[in-house]
């Protein structure tokens, strides 16, 4: 547990860094561009890369890449240089090719995602912009791999704080297109705004991969490229990868239609499409990206390792382990989420091209998705098993099945809801999907790991709940007050309510979790204690 907190803390600390400077990043954006059709339009080219390569870090590097390295390393007689190299080589390449061909069918990319007709400004817009960000589905992705090589090296430290110079160059680029755009008026862009806006998007990913190459090479590795493809074990990695790849397609299926539906409703109703969307999904992600993320990174290639030598009480307890570490603060955050949602969007997205009033609509799509935070980290977790085993075909079938009710859910709730809905619909049927995914996940890794104690880690997350009922009282208190007695949400009182409910609320929860003795807060509460101490 210590040396796994270690760990985390170091990544947490650097994924805080990056999540704080994203916040940053976010608002910058609201504030030049909005979330109406220039916002959709520029969030729309955005997230076909982002997810592609959101699917490459969690999906491929994860299930294919990690255990690999490990594996060379553990069994090769140069502890797996070559292999590294081979690796870094055949993925330069082909992610080159990848994102040539990326730029090249752009018109079709926004196709597949939006309901735009051709013609329209906003698709227009979208194509122009998607062909100055695709690029940079080769740079991350070269930046990624290194990242998996410092990973595998126990070397954690710039995987987590690269995406800081990343947010730093786009936050400059935002704020001298605010300076000299012509805001959000999408009649009035032309193509040098969106070459700003799409080649600076770019240039964030190119600073990043650079630091993790000069990381990677402070680590002692010396990249030369390698070309003789056949000891690159690529038999092996095209067996293991084919079902990712499967895994992929099914995921990108329902996303391509969740940016459809966001889409159309953003048609009928300015200000409740795709930006919403993409706003408050990237806020429900960040508890995640903070804590989930640095947990599985630090116990993915222990588990590997574990699996490897047929130890599979270490993988059981490490899973516990990590379940209840990520839960302990998941718990209290998602509660949170679902009260002062509103309240953290108002500061953030509630100026400039945006009014209080979309910033709003933010919240209340966040709200919804504080439901998701918990099943969804778990649901994650355990497709790590399944990762460690070198096993990538089960996690493509439990994500065909989490995706087809996703997307049966988004369609009915589509269709029932009116327009001004739509969105928070979307993020509600995304929550009770990875609720039934988490578990069907459960029930297939508990088979092959001959159980994965879950009587004691339900009885731990029930204490943590129970723990986490104060803080989630005292934010729905601290709302009503605020709202009752000042008429609504602005900066001010936003700001007020983060204060008491969000952070008053949270020493509450490590308060009452102390003294319900809940160990994973205890040793995060022991750690904080002797740094500060320090």
């Amino acid at each position: 547990m210590s040396r796994m907190l270690r760990a985390s803390a170091i990544m947490a600390a650097g994924t805080m860094v990056s999540r704080v400077t994203g916040f940053v990043r976010t608002m910058v954006l609201a504030y030049a561009i909005g979330t109406a059709a220039l916002g959709d339009a520029y969030n729309a080219a955005y997230a076909i890369p982002y997810s592609i390569l959101d699917l490459l870090l969690l999906g491929v590097l994860s299930s294919v890449v990690v255990p690999m390295i490990v594996r060379a390393q553990q069994h090769d007689a140069d502890g797996g240089r070559a292999y590294e190299q081979r690796l870094l080589t055949l993925s330069t390449g082909a992610l080159i090719v990848v994102a040539a061909i990326a730029v090249l069918a752009a018109p079709l990319l926004i196709d597949l995602y939006t309901v735009w007709d051709h013609g329209s400004r906003e698709y227009d817009v979208a194509v122009t912009l998607a062909r100055f960000i695709l690029p940079q589905l080769a740079f991350f992705g070269v930046g990624a791999v290194a990242g998996a090589i410092l990973n595998t090296r126990d070397r954690y430290g710039a995987p987590m704080w690269a995406p800081v110079v990343n947010n730093l160059v786009v936050i400059c680029v935002f704020l001298l297109y605010a300076v000299a755009g012509p805001g959000n008026d999408i009649s009035r862009v032309t193509t040098g705004d969106l070459a700003l806006l799409g080649v600076g998007t770019t240039a964030g990913i190119v600073a990043q991969a650079a630091v993790l190459i000069v990381a990677l090479r402070r680590a002692g590795f010396q990249f030369v490229p390698r070309f003789d493809l056949r000891n690159a074990r690529l038999g092996e990695m095209g067996k293991a990868g084919v079902w990712t790849i499967g895994y992929v397609i099914v995921t990108q299926a329902g996303f391509m239609l969740t940016t459809n539906l966001a889409s159309a409703a953003g048609d009928e109703v300015a200000g409740h499409g795709i930006s919403p969307y993409t706003l408050a999904f990237q806020l429900f992600q960040l508890p995640y990206g903070v804590i989930g993320v640095s947990v599985i990174t630090a116990m993915l290639p222990r588990m590997s390792r574990a699996v490897a030598d047929g130890r599979f009480g270490d993988v059981r307890a490490e899973f516990g382990s990590s379940v209840r570490l990520v839960c302990a603060l998941m718990v209290p955050v998602s509660l949170l989420l679902m009260v002062v949602g509103p309240a953290i969007t108002v500061p953030i997205y509630g100026h400039g091209a945006n009014s209080v009033a979309d910033a709003v609509y933010i919240g209340n799509v966040l709200q919804v998705y504080g439901l998701a935070l918990v099943p969804f980290a778990v649901f994650q977790l355990l497709l790590r098993v399944f990762y460690s085993f070198g096993d990538t075909r089960t996690p493509v079938f439990i994500g065909a099945g989490t995706t087809a009710v996703n997307a049966v859910l988004m369609v009915l709730f589509h269709l029932l809801l009116p327009a001004r809905y739509a969105v928070m619909g979307l993020a509600l049927a995304y929550t009770v999907a990875y609720g039934l995914g988490a578990v069907l996940a459960w029930w297939l890794a508990a088979r092959r790991v001959q159980g994965l104690d879950g009587w004691a880690v339900g009885m731990a997350m029930t204490r943590m709940y129970l723990a986490a009922l104060p803080t989630a009282v005292l934010a729905l208190a601290t709302v009503w007050v605020i709202t009752t007695v000042f008429g609504g949400l602005d900066f001010l009182n936003s700001v007020i309510v983060l204060a008491i409910g969000g952070g008053l609320g949270m020493l509450l929860y490590l308060g009452v979790a102390h003294r319900m003795r809940i160990p994973e807060v205890n040793s995060i509460v022991g750690m904080v204690a002797r740094r500060v101490g320090r």
